[in-house]
């Protein structure tokens, strides 16, 4: 209680002196402690002229699991952060702890942005639309008749429903665990009643007939190195969308390159979505450029 008062006398002096108190925010999830979200975040907050600081919140480092993010948003909310980002493994475990979800996210099925709001916790999805912008202004040409995903957990979610609204015909979900790429593809029919949405535990035949790969699991990162997908089974005429950012280029994306392949990496998706969620946060306009040429430097 002594520790409270003495935070809440703290925001008042500040507020008398006319300066607003730091924007806190934070990321959630599991062996986060290369991410570039803090100094993204807090750089273009500083451009803005807004004092802001952005928290990693590691389960690894914290030794717990996703059965311990209850309490970490109870910490966050008690704390006065604004708001907090949410990643792997718990963008769809975190739907249950919300008391409101966005249209976007409640189609999706998954969060990695929550709001603090007037003692509610309000939940969206900004991967979907970070996605589609990269895909678009990078692969604006290619096909889209037949697509094959990889993955289908929180990423995955934002990831097909994005490429169906983008105009992709038929998708066809693999994941390693197949109930899960069932269920994603069951919802995403209700969705898209006009698209051919499948699931496969065969990808070498899902491969057959296929323009394009989207990688959503994090097979390639440097945690978990590797690709989802068989290299040998890559084609000149494939294009590949990878959402995995560090490495910059991971196996899948060198293959690809150098098969010919175009691609797209996961650099711009994880620049577009954050700029959609500090707009979340603060109610300003993200400044796309800065804010990408900031990622290059880092």
């Amino acid at each position: 209680m002594i520790e409270i008062l003495h935070q809440s006398a703290s925001i008042i002096s500040t507020l008398a002196r006319g300066i607003a108190p730091p924007l806190r925010l934070g990321l959630i999830g599991a062996g986060i402690s290369q991410s570039k979200s803090p100094a993204l975040h807090e750089a273009e907050a500083r451009a803005q002229g807004i004092q802001c600081r952005y928290d990693l919140i590691d389960l690894d480092a914290r030794g717990i699991g996703v059965a311990g993010l209850a309490d970490l948003l109870d910490e966050a909310q008690q704390n006065g952060f604004s708001g907090l980002n949410i990643t792997l493994p718990c963008k769809q475990a975190v739907i249950p702890l919300l008391d409101e979800l966005s249209p976007e996210a409640l189609a999706i099925g998954a969060v990695n942005t929550v709001l603090f709001q007037a003692n509610r916790r309000i939940g969206y999805n900004t991967d979907a639309r970070g996605f589609a912008k990269n895909f678009c202004s990078t692969l604006p040409q290619v096909p889209l008749d037949r697509v094959l995903q990889f993955g289908a957990g929180g990423v995955g979610s934002a990831t097909a429903h994005a490429i169906l609204e983008i105009g992709a015909q038929q998708l066809t979900i693999v994941d390693v665990i197949n109930e899960r790429a069932q269920l994603l593809a069951k919802r995403l029919a209700l969705i898209f009643p006009t698209k051919d949405i499948r699931t496969s535990q065969t990808p070498n035949e899902a491969l057959h007939g296929a323009n394009g790969i989207i990688n959503s699991t994090p097979t390639g990162s440097t945690s978990s190195p590797g690709s989802a997908m068989p290299l040998d089974l890559l084609r000149p005429d494939l294009w590949i969308a990878e959402v995995v950012y560090a490495p910059l280029e991971t196996e899948l994306l060198r293959a690809a390159r150098n098969m010919g392949c175009q691609t797209v990496d996961g650099a711009s998706m994880l620049v577009f979505q954050a700029a959609r969620a500090f707009e979340l946060f603060t109610g300003r306009t993200a400044n796309i450029e800065r804010m990408l040429s900031h990622f290059s430097k880092m």
